[in-house]
């Protein structure tokens, strides 16, 4: 499993789901709130991760890294509102943590992991040249 098997910027949130790195079968859910700058950590049954202790813990990092990977430093800052921070000058997500001044405020995982679980049905589909029924208004 990749580190960060899901990142993505939705509802006013960077959240994603991240694996443990010592337990295979354990995933943690985690976000960063557009605006007030809150995050939560939690296993994807709602266990609060034991390193979230005041500031983000290692996987709300990884979470932030893969995010400005995957969209770019300039619509990451833009979209969780840090102004202060300088997109052309962000090298990874972990430079931005020092610019985020909210703090732990727990939420529950389940919508995020719900997000996750139809994201992994779409990637194991075979392709193949008819839309997929769910996705279908997308096809004029």
């Amino acid at each position: 499993m990749q580190k960060v098997p899901f990142v993505e910027l939705y509802a006013g949130r960077l959240q994603g789901v991240v694996s443990s790195g010592s337990d295979e079968e354990r995933v943690y859910v985690s976000y960063f709130e557009a605006g007030t700058g809150n995050f939560y950590c939690s296993t994807n049954n709602n266990r609060p991760c034991g390193g979230l202790r005041g500031s983000p813990c290692k996987h709300l990092i990884e979470l932030i890294n893969e995010g400005v990977l995957q969209y770019g430093p300039a619509r990451v800052v833009a979209y969780l509102g840090l102004q202060q921070a300088e997109p052309d000058k962000v090298k990874s997500g972990a430079e931005l943590v020092r610019f985020i001044k909210g703090g732990p405020h727990k939420v529950e995982a389940g919508m995020v992991f719900s997000r996750f679980l139809t994201y992994l049905q779409y990637v194991s589909v075979a392709p193949t040249g008819v839309p997929l029924p769910d996705m279908a208004w997308f096809v004029r």
